[in-house]
């Protein structure tokens, strides 16, 4: 077991929603379904916590009731190889209700906040050359779902085909 694992709060969405987790990353499984009991406070035998994981990290699901939502003040960032990772999870995130939002920021239909990254960005914002590193940053500000080719020619000076 994880020292530390996130806990996710959702009105009564966690078992949909883990399923629908695990249903996108790979190495990811639901571990456990806890439930209410008579002590409450929600009905009995209703969904109290759903335990998953994703590529293999833990993850809780709180089925607490509607007085939080999530907000993009915490997000889930993913690590993408490349650019057909990337279009992949931003649709499958974006699907049925979900948003785009900038900079490669996206919110799935639960309203969770996640940063879908292609790897290549994280190389070419980590460069030693500040010039640059500015030109792509300024192309990623532009951006929604990011596009590695065009982080890739601002970054060497060139437009975007």
């Amino acid at each position: 077991m994880d020292k530390i694992t996130t806990c996710l709060w959702f009105d009564d969405q966690a078992e949909e929603a883990a399923a629908f987790y695990t249903g996108i990353f790979p190495d990811s499984r639901v571990v456990e379904v806890a439930r209410y009991t008579e002590a409450g406070p929600r009905e009995p035998g209703s969904v109290m916590t759903v335990t998953f994981e994703l590529a293999g990290r833990r993850f809780v699901g709180l089925n607490g009731g509607p007085e939080f939502t999530f907000s993009e003040a915490i997000s889930l960032q993913v690590d993408c190889a490349d650019q057909a990772e990337v279009d992949d999870l931003w649709a499958r995130l974006t699907a049925d209700g979900g948003a785009e939002g900038p900079c490669g920021w996206v919110r799935d239909k639960y309203g969770l906040s996640w940063q879908i990254v292609p790897r290549r960005m994280t190389e070419l914002l980590s460069s030693p050359d500040r010039a640059r590193v500015a030109d792509a940053m300024r192309a990623m500000l532009g951006m929604k779902k990011l596009d590695i080719a065009a982080l890739e020619a601002a970054y060497d000076g060139r437009s975007a085909s």
